[in-house]
């Protein structure tokens, strides 16, 4: 590493540890926060219906399951958009952007390279969106055809092994993804199931017509060696699935009890 370059990390590392506060988790350990009486969380908006602007709030499955994580720590959530590919790659979380990352993201080999996880909190699978009145009913039917994806997403990397002879178009966000199945951009749009039903239920001229088994789970993301905020995350989960508090955010936000 170039002197200039370390000299820079250095500061920065300086400053974010000068920066930082302390707070004593439920178990008694002391979780660093970068923020005095935040819990600030790095997401890419939106992901409806994990995080998503709603007026001026941002709101979500994921922003009430971090609430209860903030709540326990005895602090607020501080929400933080910033491209997914900082996220997943621990970028953001290594340069003091946020304290934990919470993004309807699939736990992989390749992000625990970067980053840790929580303990799984939401299974997920791939799943097609197409117009209503399209038939695509597999990625072999759409061969020929335009496949969107959201770029550095499991999605996308689902496509690149299965989706033999489409045309894959990249996206930056699932917003931008969702329009483009809409108006016609693409033939088809591959995602996760929860966003993708949520999304067809809201647009009755779109449809879902097939889903991935690939057996997904959802983690929320710390620093690498950042045991006592994965503790406690893992702790208020678990609590909020005993006492039934998990259970209710999830019917708040996908209208149904969860899968056992």
């Amino acid at each position: 590493m170039p002197l200039v370059t370390a000299l820079a990390a250095a500061l920065v590392a300086a400053a974010t540890a000068c920066s930082s506060t302390k707070t004593t988790g439920g178990g008694g350990s002391e979780v660093q926060l970068v923020d005095a009486g935040k819990l600030t969380t790095c997401t890419h908006l939106p992901y409806e219906p994990f995080q998503f602007r709603k007026g001026k709030q941002v709101v979500g499955f994921d922003v009430d399951l971090v609430d209860l994580v903030a709540r326990d720590l005895g602090v607020e959530q501080k929400i933080v958009d910033t491209p997914f590919e900082g996220i997943q790659t621990g970028e953001d979380l290594n340069a003091g952007k946020c304290d934990l990352a919470a993004a309807g993201m699939t736990i992989t080999p390749v992000r625990e390279k970067n980053l840790d996880f929580s303990r799984s909190y939401f299974e997920a699978t791939q799943a097609l969106l197409v117009r209503k009145g399209d038939t695509y009913g597999s990625l072999g039917a759409l061969k020929g055809r335009k496949l969107g994806v959201q770029q550095s997403t499991t999605g996308e990397e689902y496509a690149k092994k299965h989706a033999k002879g489409v045309e894959t178009v990249q996206f930056e966000d699932l917003g931008l993804l969702l329009t483009a199945v809409k108006t016609g951009k693409v033939d088809a749009g591959i995602n996760d199931n929860g966003v993708l039903y949520d999304y067809a239920k809201k647009n009755p001229d779109t449809k879902v017509t097939a889903e991935f088994d690939t057996g997904e789970q959802y983690g929320l993301g710390v620093r690498t060696g950042n045991d006592a905020l994965r503790a406690q995350i893992d702790k208020t989960i678990k609590k909020a699935k005993r006492n039934g508090r998990y259970d209710a955010l999830y019917k708040k936000w996908f209208g149904t009890e969860p899968r056992t």
